[in-house]
């Protein structure tokens, strides 16, 4: 019985070993589209464990808090650049997840993160670029990111990498809801 499960244990290792290769199940390095999968996994986030959607909003509100005091933006300014950076992020992110799903055999693969990205930064848009609410949007997404309420589950059912990018932008516009809201009175 325990050789059985370290078999089955190094199958599944070899498997993911393929797929983080950037190989189809059954197919070699060729099949990989590498643009697509930098893109998709986020330069790599998304190979992080456990909770490969939770690094991917992590880095994403980093990214989005360092990246704006850096260049020290605020009201507005913040607001229309994090806006235009979740739409090209989401641009880019509908084709490459369409054919990183194609390519890994999956519908809506784990490792996909660009679509937390995307998400979680609709959920930053419109408040104050300061810790507080970067910590309080980072969990209302992932909270709005699994719930699922309606219509993002319903979202999550379209075909390729409009189904995978759709849901979370629209928990991230409940995430972004609340936040408003939650601003006014903090």
């Amino acid at each position: 019985m325990r050789q059985l499960a370290g078999t089955m244990t190094s199958r599944t290792e070899t498997a993911e070993r393929k797929i983080q290769a950037g190989a189809a199940e059954g197919g070699g390095p060729a099949a990989r589209t590498r643009w697509a999968w930098t893109m998709a996994t986020f330069f790599g986030v998304g190979w992080l464990k456990p909770g490969p959607g939770t690094w991917g909003s992590l880095a994403a509100a980093a990214i989005w808090y360092v990246g704006l005091r850096a260049v020290h933006l605020t009201g507005w300014a913040a607001a229309a650049t994090t806006v235009a950076g979740a739409a090209g992020v989401a641009l880019a992110g509908i084709p490459a997840g369409t054919i990183v799903a194609r390519e890994s055999e999956r519908e809506d693969p784990g490792f996909v993160v660009i679509d937390e990205v995307a998400g979680q930064w609709v959920a930053l848009a419109a408040v104050p670029v300061d810790v507080r609410h970067a910590l309080l949007g980072f969990a209302l997404f992932r909270v709005f990111d699994i719930v699922k309420p309606w219509p993002a589950r319903q979202l999550e059912r379209l075909h390729g990498g409009t189904g995978i990018m759709l849901d979370d932008l629209a928990a991230g516009a409940y995430a972004l809801g609340v936040m408003l809201i939650v601003r006014h009175w903090w």
